[in-house]
């Protein structure tokens, strides 16, 4: 049974980092590309950053340069390092999993998705 569990989120100010977390369990977590999306209230889900089963990533404009997605193969841990936080960087964030080398930002090549984790950047 494939889990995701999403940690770290929470309420900062402008200009903090938060890092998020995404333990993995059930499945062979280095064969698969995994994902961050974020959620916030009245817009559709995005993709925000991914990494695929080499470690190559990518990540959307809005987010480059100031987040980092890193996979802990050995952990099965995925990462969210988020910088130079924004007011709109505000959303809930899910961790997913795709069962193929390479994913890339669309939703659709996720089957597996945690339940999420809050981000809140306001003064």
């Amino acid at each position: 049974q494939v889990q995701l569990v999403e940690s770290g989120g929470g309420s900062v100010q402008p200009g903090e980092s938060l890092r998020l977390s995404c333990a993995a369990s059930g499945y062979t977590y280095s064969r698969y590309s995994m994902g961050w999306f974020r959620q916030a209230p009245g817009k559709d889900r995005e993709g925000v950053a991914a990494v695929d089963s080499s470690g190559g990533t990518i990540y959307a404009p809005s987010v480059k340069g100031r987040f980092t997605i890193s996979r802990d193969n050995a952990k099965n841990t995925l990462y969210l390092q988020m910088n130079s936080l924004k007011p709109e960087d505000t959303a809930m964030y899910y961790c997913a999993a795709a069962a193929v080398a390479y994913a890339g930002l669309w939703d659709g090549f996720y089957s597996f998705w945690g339940q999420g984790t809050q981000v809140t950047v306001s003064s």
